[in-house]
């Protein structure tokens, strides 16, 4: 006789959210994480960067992530020194390989900017960047 499933479902209310890291004026808020569900191949999170802002330049070691632009507009900036601009709107989806670094900018002066990310690992390792010199920051 087979094994019945016993692994149960969860659902993480918006008031149990946990506060993950400001890089930048960045802000983010994780749903499903290791801490709040006992994910362990996957994360997701919701990030809001405020008019005329943006995140520090970053790159994350451990693994992919693929991000959901909710609302809003801006630009997401990538390569060594952030020289690659794409713009981006509510609907767009993007990318981002591993140790692909990157920062998202709210080029609105009026309304935030909100990303959906989701990863394929429930904790991330997080490099800040320096685009002037095209360095990891110690």
């Amino acid at each position: 006789m087979d094994k019945q499933p016993d692994a149960e479902c969860k659902v993480i209310r918006s008031n149990e959210l946990e506060v993950e890291i400001a890089s930048g004026a960045m802000t983010r808020l994780a749903g499903v994480s290791k801490s709040l569900a006992g994910a362990e191949g996957i994360h997701l999170a919701i990030a809001t960067i405020p008019p005329a802002c943006a995140s520090t330049p970053h790159y994350h070691v451990n693994c992919e992530s693929a991000i959901y632009v909710v609302k809003g507009t801006g630009r997401f900036l990538t390569g060594r020194h952030l020289e690659k601009s794409m713009e981006i709107s509510a609907g767009d989806f993007i990318y981002v390989p591993q140790d692909s670094v990157h920062q998202p900018v709210n080029d609105s002066t009026s309304e935030s900017l909100e990303l959906i990310v989701a990863r394929n690992t429930p904790v991330e390792i997080v490099v800040e960047f320096d685009a002037k010199t095209g360095t990891a920051k110690e």
